[in-house]
């Protein structure tokens, strides 16, 4: 599944005591008592989005036409479409999808952390029959299955805020790869129409992935399945129909029942780095044969099975031994990154202790505990950066830079690592 994740995962916010009381759904937020708010207060007026002719005059004479040939009758756009304005911003966004633009490091260190772990033990507790009854049908082992979840939206409570119609309207409009864009653009409307989905104004990211597991339209329409048994597929609101789906996307991406994805590595020295590569496969014995260890040195048994060597912060770093399960999670969001983002935490679900070769730098990424941490201390210095979240946006990135330049903490490129961290709490 071609997707576009987003950075907003990466950042923490208050965990939910029970996410998950139901096997359906959060429950819902009660409204206020009288005794909270006697009279209910007007809604605030938006202020009208500014014309932007050029999107309606595509919405009008592409989107709608196209929609219709695709058997979306015009009455029903126009419903679907009823209040979506161009937001053009979302252009911005085509080329920074951060499994491209951030150092491994700090990707991992935001996306498997201690709270993240702790999250999805209790997520394989809350669910274990349900998720049972998944492995079973799908063959897909429950560890794996809640690692997607959490990576993708923080087992549900981080999906994305932007309306899709919205976003895909505008990329099926402008910038890079309209095509594509407008395929998912017409997808989500057919979600509409069939059913599948009810609310015109769902959110997602900004490129259109939605729900519980991060489904793009098209794929949504191709694997979601009902896995609540209610007899609609609804990634948003049913943890059953989420999870169910996710774990039929990687048996159709060729996950192969009770086989690792991959393991942790020590290389020989002098271990040629050309032969690594996630296509370039050989057969495992040719790896024992080279000199190929687990990382804590014992020896890996030879066996004809394919098998290929990553090195995803160059020889300096952690190697990774990876088989056909990983090109499953690798499918699911074509980034190196990524994958071992999920197979890593699916690895700590199982009580796995972690990587045990460092990263090759003297200023490793910071978990979301941590990043909350930078934010307080910044904030008592007078940076005003908004609420303490864990995100680290334009407001907290200028902070550090400003506080990197007073303390003489190089390079001063508004990083947040432990180096800053470490620097601010000295200075408390």
């Amino acid at each position: 599944m071609l997707r576009f994740h987003v950075l907003a995962l990466l950042c923490a916010l208050p965990a939910a005591q029970a996410l998950a009381q139901s096997p359906t759904a959060p429950a819902p937020v009660e409204p206020p008592s009288a005794s909270q708010s006697s009279v209910p207060s007007a809604p605030p007026v938006a202020a009208p989005a500014p014309a932007d002719p050029e999107y309606d005059a595509c919405v009008a004479n592409r989107l709608r036409p196209q929609a219709a040939a695709s058997g979306i009758p015009g009455e029903a756009f126009d419903r679907y479409m009823t209040g979506v304005t161009a937001d053009r911003s979302v252009l911005g966004l085509l080329d920074a999808q951060p499994e491209f633009t951030t150092p491994i490091w700090d990707y991992l260190a935001g996306l498997v952390d201690q709270e993240r772990v702790t999250d999805g033990r209790a997520m394989l507790q809350t669910h274990r029959e349900l998720l049972a009854t998944v492995s079973a049908r799908y063959g897909v082992d429950p560890e794996m299955v809640v690692a997607v979840w959490g990576v993708e939206s923080d087992y549900g409570r981080v999906s994305g805020k932007r309306p899709l119609l919205q976003s895909l309207s505008v990329l099926s409009c402008f910038g890079r790869r309209q095509a594509f864009f407008r395929g998912e653009f017409l997808a989500t409307l057919r979600l509409l129409h069939d059913g599948d989905l009810r609310d015109p104004a769902i959110t997602g990211s900004w490129a259109g992935a939605f729900g519980h597991t991060q489904f793009m339209p098209s794929t949504y329409a191709r694997i979601a399945v009902d896995g609540d048994g209610d007899g609609r597929r609804d990634l948003v609101t049913s943890i059953p129909d989420a999870l169910a789906s996710t774990a039929n996307y990687l048996k159709r991406s060729g996950w192969q029942t009770g086989r690792p994805w991959g393991y942790e590595v020590r290389l020989p020295p002098g271990f040629d780095t050309a032969l690594a590569g996630r296509t370039s496969r050989r057969p495992l014995s040719d790896w024992v044969a080279r000199g190929v260890t687990r990382v804590d040195g014992t020896p890996i048994a030879p066996a004809d099975t394919r098998s290929a060597i990553l090195l995803p912060a160059g020889a300096k770093g952690p190697a990774f031994l990876v088989f056909r399960n990983y090109d499953a999670i690798y499918s699911y969001n074509a980034a190196e990154s990524y994958a071992l983002a999920i197979a890593t935490l699916a690895d700590r679900l199982r009580s796995g202790s972690g990587l045990a070769t460092p990263w090759p730098t003297d200023d490793p990424g910071l978990s979301r505990a941590q990043r909350r941490e930078l934010q307080t201390l910044l904030l008592a210095r007078g940076h005003a950066i908004g609420e303490v979240d864990g995100m680290v946006g334009t407001a907290t990135r200028r902070a550090i830079r400003d506080e990197q330049q007073r303390l003489g903490v190089q390079p001063a490129d508004g990083r947040a690592g432990t180096k800053i961290l470490e620097a601010l709490r000295a200075g408390r």
